[in-house]
């Protein structure tokens, strides 16, 4: 199933079911259930996937997709989690996985304008695979935890490089508002075969800058999740981008900013393409 989260023209947030070029409207068959996190908590509904059959309530064009958890208990970074991207920037392999904390109000969906902040022109691409945690895990084993996950879906996850460097927190590199992407929608686990082996490609103004698969992780999703899981309790909803791999725009001669008028997308084996435009803070 494509799960997505949106607002309507009458500016009200729903979630749903995607089927083909339209969206089954699952807030009105579970009006106890009124956003996509709180299904999460609840457990999906039995009856969801059977919503496919039905006519769609809203047309895909007609609604603004929203990140598909708009406000996750926990928003995740991995860093140098790709072999290529460790040797792009000439580092040893990291011992443990590098954890970043990200804020919900710095990313925005599908379509929704990607901002560059005022203060900087060095924000960089960085497309990403997002794991979406289904239930609640704490000290799990990759296995336990890979079929703790309720699904995955594409991430752009923005970093303004100059601030990267303002210490050694990066969590500010990745803090600006509306600087990383979401989305389009949450492709539940069972549709996923083996999410560490899927193709990934990041293109900027449809040229392909970054392409790789999620077999080249120095940690798989499972053992990610396993790893975060000793010190966190993952909870229904929470999100993990699992890193990047090399052609990201810093790494380059010269160095290739977004910058607006710019279309970033990332595409995911079996997931779809997260497009973005890029606009300058207003």
């Amino acid at each position: 199933m494509k799960l997505a989260t949106f607002r309507t023209p009458d500016h009200l947030e729903h979630w749903g079911l995607v089927v083909g070029t339209g969206i089954v409207d699952a807030s009105l068959r579970y009006p106890e259930l009124p956003t996509l996190l709180s299904a999460l908590r609840a457990g999906l509904p039995t009856g969801l996937a059977a919503l496919s059959t039905q006519a769609p309530d809203h047309d895909l064009s007609s609604v603004q997709l929203l990140p598909p958890l708009p406000e996750p208990p926990k928003l995740i970074m991995i860093g140098l989690n790709y072999r290529a991207h460790q040797l792009e920037l000439g580092l040893p392999e990291p011992k443990n996985p590098v954890v970043i904390a990200r804020f919900a109000n710095s990313q925005v969906g599908h379509g929704q304008p990607v901002v560059r902040p005022r203060v900087s022109e060095q924000l960089d691409y960085e497309g990403e695979l997002a794991v979406v945690v289904g239930r609640t895990l704490h000290n799990a084993s990759a296995a336990e935890a890979l079929v703790g996950v309720a699904g995955y879906s594409c991430y752009m996850d923005g970093t303004v490089r100059d601030y990267q460097k303002h210490s050694s927190q990066v969590t500010p590199a990745k803090s600006f508002p509306g600087t990383g992407a979401f989305g389009p929608w949450l492709v539940t686990r069972d549709e996923i075969a083996d999410p560490d082996a899927l193709n990934l490609v990041t293109r900027l103004n449809g040229e392909v800058v970054q392409k790789t698969s999620t077999s080249d992780m120095i940690w798989t999703v499972g053992e990610l999740l396993a790893y975060l899981s000793t010190f966190l309790e993952l909870q229904p909803g929470d999100v993990v981008a699992t890193g990047t791999t090399s052609g990201v725009g810093s790494m380059r001669t010269p160095p290739r900013w977004l910058a607006a008028g710019d279309r970033i997308e990332v595409e995911i084996q079996g997931i779809g393409v997260l497009i973005n435009p890029i606009v300058e803070e207003a």
